[in-house]
């Protein structure tokens, strides 16, 4: 005879099931950007037409061409499947060729290029396969929160050393090396830089490469801002130092010049032996890039090198609109050579009287006015605001003088 099932307790409906996240997780900061966003939102739901000049998202399409052709391959049923993590061949090929145009640099489409879901995945997982606890990675600073937080993820240590002047950047990272036990394994370089748009020229390269060799570290190079620069200034390659391949890699791109940010291509090219461990960590996250987006990136760097240089003319314009205003204002802007981004030191009588959070939501509130606050960066970005070229001409002019009526000029 079996024993009758007995009815189960009914479940209890004020128990609390605990979630513990990561270590990982939870030694992350608050995202400080996260209030000015909110408010931002509520603002326009509320009828209010907030000038958004906090993040830096290309509001320009990209071009018909390319456009066109993700379309027509994705109307082709055998681009659906699977593709493997490194991307397809032909991209990597093309990626080659531009650097060969570019740069001078010779690459292996085969063994020193791979497709990355956007340059900053490519950086993120390179940070997985290159440190961990116990290492330490030199940061520039201000920091791209990126830079810092992925190295966090990591479950590796940061030293930030600031790059507004780019010989003493050099210095502080042979200090730093020479006095650091154990020394830094990893060197994060960005130039043109995110915020402070510094820019470097190719003599700072070789002098990388030097204090790499001389001290063992690997060179991370994140050269996102490589199509869009002004006034005459070309961006040089970290790769194109004598010697930079055997120690690092550079990530770049095609979010900026080329308007395909939602898109998400990017591409790691450089030493073979951490593209193996890139590619390794990448196996086991993703299935590569959704091929049509890879088939239309192709045609993108075939055929629209005259319209990347179109855009960085309208950033350049734009530039120029956003700058003089605030010098009318009584601002002191330094003119970018790069990004598409304005570095501007907050004016006095405010620096004097409120940090960059608070006149940042100062603007927000009193002048419909976003922008990205310097603290935001890191201690070194203290004092100032970045602003982001994603507005057209018409709009950059309102949000001066919005910026003057809120501040009383």
């Amino acid at each position: 005879m079996t024993d009758k099932l007995q009815p189960t307790e009914p479940v209890r409906q004020d128990r609390r099931f605990s979630i513990e996240v990561a270590d990982r997780v939870s030694r992350l900061p608050p995202y400080l950007f996260a209030q000015i966003n909110r408010l931002m939102y509520q603002k326009r739901r509320a009828g209010d037409d907030v000038i958004d000049l906090g993040m830096g998202n290309p509001g320009d399409p990209p071009q018909d061409i390319v456009v066109e052709k993700l379309a027509e391959a994705a109307r082709d049923p055998k681009n659906h499947g699977y593709v493997e993590s490194q991307g397809i061949l032909s991209l990597r090929r093309e990626v080659a060729g531009k650097y060969l145009k570019l740069y001078g640099v010779r690459l292996d489409p085969q063994n020193e290029l791979a497709v990355c879901l956007g340059s900053k995945e490519g950086f993120s997982h390179m940070c997985l396969a290159l440190l961990g606890p116990g290492n330490t990675a030199i940061v520039p600073a201000p920091y791209y929160p990126a830079h810092l937080y992925a190295v966090a993820l990591a479950a590796a240590n940061s030293i930030l050393l600031e790059v507004s002047d780019s010989e003493r950047f050099l210095s502080n990272i042979d200090y730093t090396c020479r006095h650091l036990a154990p020394r830094p394994k990893v060197l994060i370089v960005n130039f043109p830089h995110n915020p402070s748009t510094t820019v470097v020229e190719p003599e700072f390269y070789v002098e990388v490469v030097k204090l790499a060799k001389r001290y063992g570290l690997m060179v991370i190079s994140d050269l996102a801002y490589a199509d869009v620069t002004f006034d005459g200034y070309r961006t040089p390659s970290f790769l194109a130092a004598p010697g930079a391949i055997d120690v690092g890699v550079e990530l770049t791109t095609m979010s900026k010049g080329y308007n395909m940010a939602g898109w998400r291509v990017g591409f790691c090219a450089g030493n073979a032996e951490m593209l193996r461990a890139l590619l390794t960590i990448k196996g086991y996250y993703d299935y590569g890039m959704f091929r049509p987006i890879q088939i239309a990136s192709i045609m993108a760097l075939r055929h629209t090198d005259a319209a990347v240089e179109a855009q960085s003319a309208v950033y350049q314009s734009r530039r120029d609109v956003l700058c003089d205003g605030l010098q009318r204002l009584g601002w002191r802007i330094e003119r970018p050579k790069a990004t598409m981004f304005v570095w501007a030191k907050i004016s006095e009588p405010w620096a004097s009287q409120m940090n960059s959070f608070d006149f940042a939501m100062k603007l927000l509130k009193e002048g419909d006015v976003a922008v990205s606050p310097g603290a935001g960066f890191g201690e070194a970005g203290e004092g100032y605001v970045r602003m982001a070229l994603v507005e057209n001409e018409h709009r950059l002019r309102q949000a001066v003088r919005q910026i003057g009526k809120c501040l009383g000029k």
